[in-house]
């Protein structure tokens, strides 16, 4: 394949519900990471181009936010159904432009289209309260659209993240802004083509293609009310910060650095399979990934098998590349430095070669033992197939190492105690828990959210605290005649 930028489609914008190709002639490729090939060029966009775009979501939202949430929904219903109608299209876009597996993908768009059909009950979950609080006096709230709304997602989950906040934003009666990775834009082209095949009103979701200078456009444009984003934690901080400070909403998720504990009374077999899942899914690259496992007092035998069920893993067959060659010699290095240091490699996947093409990012399953808290590998988010092992000699101080590192998305525990699930459960400084569970993601209409350093901004980013965050509430208090009654309100 002619990998030249000048072969290669330029992936649009949609504006005011027309797909149209930006001025700038600043781009980057787009690159299929199990092959290196280049699928599109992917434009910088520039903040004039955001200004028209906003100006048609201004407009579109105008006539948008009238209508009854009922009537909005009607456009999720359909929009669940073309993603599960067509999900085997999607799937083959975030294989080739992400490199997950077609099995990773599918199980992506299957929990994008959960989030989707939780949008969908808005009409049930959304009623407005109403209270006679006194004799002829009555209060209520309602909820009111905020307007023109945005979100910034990461490479990873290309159609799911972007779905964790579209369907609540749009069904709340806004209009909304996408910013996808510049890494891959492809699947918010494919996610607006079924939108407007849903019947979605033209300006009322949008796709701006840019890097840095957009993001600060976006934080900074008085007609954007609200922003969402997950992506790293430096970022998701910058962003939050940024925006906030011209008075815009902001939820924004960043890293992650998940520890699962190992206790010796685990059941080894379901252990070990539920482990190696959690590290090697999406090749790691997901902030819900197994990065730490603190091994709490002779676990040797369940730590055997989990090591060989990684070494069995083939690179292109069972675990999809890393996203580009930068990142891979990222992953690369800690396990460098943290062999530099005195720990043992004792699964190395750096020189592994995939089952097919030998151009792609691919590297294999790889952990480090006898680590110690103060490695890199132990205290960054290395978003690799990696896991890092502490030993410990019991639970607490296997807690205070979770505790005691920055983020706060995940923890876990393997074990056939109840007691000794709900100590560490009560005692783990994290915004979601495992119980023999390595990717403890709650599902719909369960909140997603991390605390301390992987969340920055109050609520969820799903569930009932994003209907709170993509709306605003009225309560308004009314009474009319008092002729036939006399209280302390009359």
């Amino acid at each position: 394949m002619d990998t030249s930028v000048t072969t290669v489609k330029l992936v649009p914008n949609v504006v005011g519900g027309v797909f149209k190709h930006s001025t700038s002639t600043r781009t980057l490729p787009v690159i299929d990471p199990s092959n290196g090939e280049v699928l599109a060029n992917v434009p910088m966009s520039s903040k004039e181009e955001l200004n028209e775009i906003v100006a048609a979501a201004v407009a579109a939202q105008k006539e948008w936010g009238k209508k009854s949430v009922k009537d909005r929904v009607q456009v999720l219903f359909k929009l669940k159904s073309l993603m599960e109608e067509n999900i085997a299209e999607l799937a083959d876009v975030i294989h080739k432009e992400n490199g997950k597996t077609l099995g990773e993908s599918r199980g992506s768009i299957t929990r994008a289209v959960e989030c989707v059909e939780f949008a969908t009950s808005l009409p049930q979950i959304m009623n407005n309260s109403v209270l006679e609080v006194s004799q002829g006096v009555e209060c209520k709230v309602t909820r009111t659209p905020l307007g023109v709304t945005a979100g910034i997602t990461p490479f990873n989950f290309p159609m799911m993240v972007p779905l964790w906040m579209v369907p609540i934003a749009i069904g709340c009666g806004n209009a909304f802004i996408l910013k996808p990775s510049e890494q891959t834009p492809l699947s918010a082209i494919e996610l607006a083509k079924l939108l407007k095949k849903a019947g979605l009103p033209d300006g009322l979701f949008s796709v701006v293609n840019g890097d840095k200078e957009i993001v600060d456009a976006i934080c900074d444009h008085p007609d954007i009310k609200a922003v969402g984003f997950v992506g790293s934690t430096k970022v998701a901080k910058i962003v939050y910060q940024k925006a906030t400070a011209q008075g815009k909403r902001a939820r924004c998720l960043g890293g992650a650095k998940n520890h699962l504990v190992v206790v010796p009374d685990a059941d080894p077999e379901m252990t070990a399979s539920n482990v190696v899942a959690s590290v090697t899914g999406c090749s790691g690259q997901r902030c819900m990934a197994a990065s730490v496992l603190l091994a709490v007092g002779e676990v040797d035998h369940i730590l055997d098998k989990i090591k060989e069920q990684m070494s069995v893993l083939v690179p292109g067959k069972d675990m999809g590349p890393i996203i580009n060659a930068s990142s891979k010699e990222r992953i690369c290095g800690y396990i460098d430095r943290a062999e530099a240091k005195g720990a043992k490699v004792t699964l190395d996947g750096r020189q592994a070669k995939s089952e097919g093409d030998d151009a792609g990012y691919f590297m294999g399953a790889s952990v480090i033992d006898h680590a110690n808290s103060e490695h890199e590998s132990a205290q960054d988010e290395i978003f690799g197939p990696v896991l890092t092992v502490i030993r410990c000699d019991n639970l607490d101080e296997a807690i205070a190492i979770e505790n005691n590192n920055p983020y706060g998305n995940a923890a876990c525990i393997y074990t056939n105690s109840g007691e000794t699930a709900q100590y560490f459960s009560d005692h783990a400084n994290v915004g979601m828990v495992g119980i023999n569970i390595g990717v403890p993601v709650p599902r719909e209409p369960f909140p997603f959210g991390g605390w301390n350093d992987s969340r920055f901004g109050d609520g969820d980013i799903t569930g009932p605290g994003a209907i709170d965050f993509w709306s605003a509430t009225k309560k308004i208090t009314t009474k009319w005649s008092d002729k036939h009654r006399k209280n302390w309100m009359s």
